[in-house]
C-alpha cells in the first residue's frame, strides 16, 4: 500500500485570479472513461484531504466501475481508492454507480448512487487487490497483467425517497460540521428536491429527513449548507455554471461562476473554501472558491459532527 500518498502523479496547482485551481497534468485531462464527479473534504492518515468521486463508463454510457481520488492538498499528491460491493456469493464487485456527490464523516465516505439510494464505504479497511482482480474492480476488459489497486468495500445501501443526485454536508452558524447531508435531483426541468437528513449513527440507524424544499432550480449538480445561508451549483452544458446563494427560500444567482460542465459542491471552512469541479474533458478543473467573496466568513468549529466509528 503506497503511504499516506503516491507519487507518481500530481496534479498542478494554480492561481487563477483568486481562485484556487488544480489540473490534471495526464490522461484523466481528456479521458471519456472516466469522469469526475463528487468533491468533499476531510482527513486522510492526519492530513488534510481533498476526495474527488470519477464513475467509468463504456462510450454506450453503461457504467462499469466508480473510484474516489484522494488528494493531499499541501503536497498534491494523489492516491486512487476503487469503490466495490460484495455480491451474494461474497465476491468482489465494481459498484457501478454515478457517485454524483460525497459526505465524508470520519472513515464514513457517503456516495450518492442515483436512483439507488446513498451508499455508505469504509475508509478504515482499505483492502489491496492485484492482477486480473484489480482490473475488474476498476471496470477494465483487459485481463492478467501486474496491477495493484485499493479498494473500499461498500458497508450498507442506505434508502432515500428521492433520486439521490448528489449529496453535500452541513455546518452550523458557528462553522461546526452537523451530523446532517443535503441530498437532491438532479432534473431537466424545475422539479428538483433537496432534503435536509440527519445521518444514520448507527449500524442499525436510517437517515431521517428533517426538511425538504424545492428550489425551482434545472440541472441541479452540488448542495451544501452553512447556519441559514445555502449554496447550490447550476450546469450549463458547455458553458460556465451558476451559484445560487442564499436562504432556502430566497437564493438568487452569485456573480461568482463556476466551472464549466460543473458538478458537486463542498464546504472547505478551515480553507476558507468553496469547492467545485468541472467533468468535461479538456475543460476538467477542481476549483475553490474564497468564502469571502461569497459574504461567507470562514472559520470551523471542532469535531466532524458525527462518529467515526460504527457501533
Amino acid at each position: 500500500m503506497l503511504w499516506p500518498f503516491g507519487s507518481t502523479w500530481r496534479p498542478v496547482r494554480q492561481r487563477r485570479r483568486d481562485t484556487v485551481d488544480l489540473r490534471w497534468l495526464s490522461a484523466r485531462t481528456w479521458t471519456r472513461r472516466w469522469y469526475p464527479q463528487g468533491i468533499d473534504v476531510g482527513e486522510w492518515r492526519g492530513r488534510r484531504t481533498l476526495a474527488v468521486s470519477w464513475f467509468r463508463q463504456e462510450l454506450s454510457g453503461e457504467h462499469l466501475a466508480s473510484r474516489v481520488t484522494l488528494i493531499d492538498l499541501a503536497r498534491s499528491r494523489h492516491l486512487d481508492i476503487l469503490l466495490a460491493v460484495t455480491d451474494d456469493d461474497g465476491e468482489l464487485q465494481p459498484a457501478r454507480i454515478h457517485a454524483g456527490g460525497l459526505a465524508w464523516f470520519g472513515d464514513r465516505l457517503f456516495a450518492a448512487a442515483t436512483g439507488r439510494g446513498i451508499w455508505e464505504f469504509d475508509l478504515s479497511d482499505i483492502r489491496e487487490v492485484q492482477g486480473a482482480r484489480a482490473h475488474r474492480l476498476a471496470g477494465a476488459r483487459r485481463r492478467g497483467g501486474r496491477g495493484t489497486a485499493l479498494i473500499a468495500v461498500r458497508t450498507r445501501v442506505h434508502p432515500i425517497p428521492l433520486r439521490c443526485s448528489y449529496i453535500g454536508r452541513v455546518f452550523d452558524d458557528g462553522g461546526t460540521p452537523l451530523p446532517r447531508v443535503l441530498i437532491g435531483e438532479h432534473r431537466t426541468d424545475e422539479s428538483g428536491r433537496i432534503g435536509e437528513f440527519s445521518i444514520a449513527e448507527h449500524v442499525d440507524d436510517a437517515f431521517t429527513e428533517v426538511d425538504r424544499f424545492t428550489p425551482g432550480i434545472k440541472r441541479m449538480q452540488g448542495a451544501v449548507r452553512r447556519g441559514d445561508h445555502h449554496f447550490v451549483s447550476q450546469s450549463d452544458r458547455l458553458h460556465p455554471g451558476t451559484l445560487w446563494s442564499g436562504r432556502r427560500d430566497a437564493l438568487t444567482p452569485d456573480s461568482v461562476r463556476l466551472p464549466v460542465g460543473c458538478e458537486d459542491l463542498a464546504l472547505d471552512l478551515e480553507a476558507g473554501l468553496l469547492w467545485s469541479l468541472g467533468e468535461h474533458p479538456w475543460r476538467r478543473v477542481v476549483r475553490g472558491i474564497p468564502l469571502n467573496r461569497l459574504g461567507i466568513a470562514s472559520g470551523t468549529g471542532t469535531g466532524d459532527g458525527a462518529s467515526s466509528r460504527r457501533t
